[in-house]
């Protein structure tokens, strides 16, 4: 769609072509413009409020260019990505770091120990498939990534004055977190266990808000700026780094 310059559309959504890039925009009723890059081939999506003129939401789209480009190299890059084989000398992340996996055949119990800053041990048995290796790391995971979550949702009960009664942990393939505010249980991605701490802590306060306003509007933009500034730094530094698919 063509712009029209100088005119107010009253469409919801629809898309224009900045320098070449085709970029979604979505007219909502809120104050700020937010920019998004989503994986797994780097679309471009502008939330902008209702009345803002075309002329403004080319201006910013340019501004934005590098940000864009940047965001979606590394997407491309993720996705370029060698299939995970969980052999010994592969590269994993645990909490924003990377880690060197060392697969250590023994007659018990698999395991995995973080023996130092750069290496995880896997314990596996011999003859143990890519896929019995897999589960192994992705129940540690799991269990590291239980065992932090509590004391984040017990720190940020009271600063928001919400109260989450369950809680649980998924793989899911294009959210980091999800969550039903009747039953006031919320949803955390597997991978997050692979992201700094920060992300999780922003993921967990970002479902909670959720309890207090349902909409992404500025209401709940309102609440995220008063209750953690700087959120949406650590935001787009998660999304920078897309959900990781299995490619096995």
């Amino acid at each position: 769609m063509p712009l029209n310059r100088g005119r107010i559309l009253t469409l919801e959504k629809y898309q224009i072509i900045v320098d070449g890039l085709v970029v979604e925009v979505v007219r909502k009723r809120i104050k700020h413009m937010h920019f998004a890059v989503y994986p797994p081939d780097g679309r471009v999506r502008v939330s902008t409020p209702v009345r803002l003129h075309d002329d403004a939401v080319r201006l910013a789209i340019l501004s934005k260019l590098p940000w864009i480009k940047r965001h979606q190299a590394r997407i491309a890059n993720q996705g370029n990505r060698p299939a995970l084989t969980y052999v010994s000398g592969e590269s994993h992340d645990y909490l924003g770091q990377r880690y060197c996996l060392n697969v250590i055949y023994h007659q018990a119990p698999p395991r995995i120990e973080r023996c130092d800053d750069q290496t995880l041990d896997l314990y596996v048995r011999e003859g143990s498939d890519r896929a019995r290796r897999e589960r192994v790391l992705l129940e540690w995971y799991r269990g590291r990534l239980k065992a932090l979550i509590p004391s984040i949702i017990a720190q940020w009960e009271p600063v928001l004055g919400v109260h989450v009664l369950a809680w649980g942990v998924r793989r899911m393939k294009t959210k980091w977190g999800s969550c039903n505010i009747k039953a006031r249980r919320i949803w955390l991605n597997l991978e997050l266990a692979k992201r700094p701490i920060s992300s999780l802590e922003y993921v967990i306060v970002h479902e909670m808000v959720h309890f207090l306003e349902r909409l992404h509007n500025d209401r709940f933009f309102g609440y995220m700026d008063a209750f953690m500034p700087g959120w949406r730094q650590v935001r787009d530094a998660l999304n920078a780094a897309p959900i990781e698919k299995d490619h096995g």
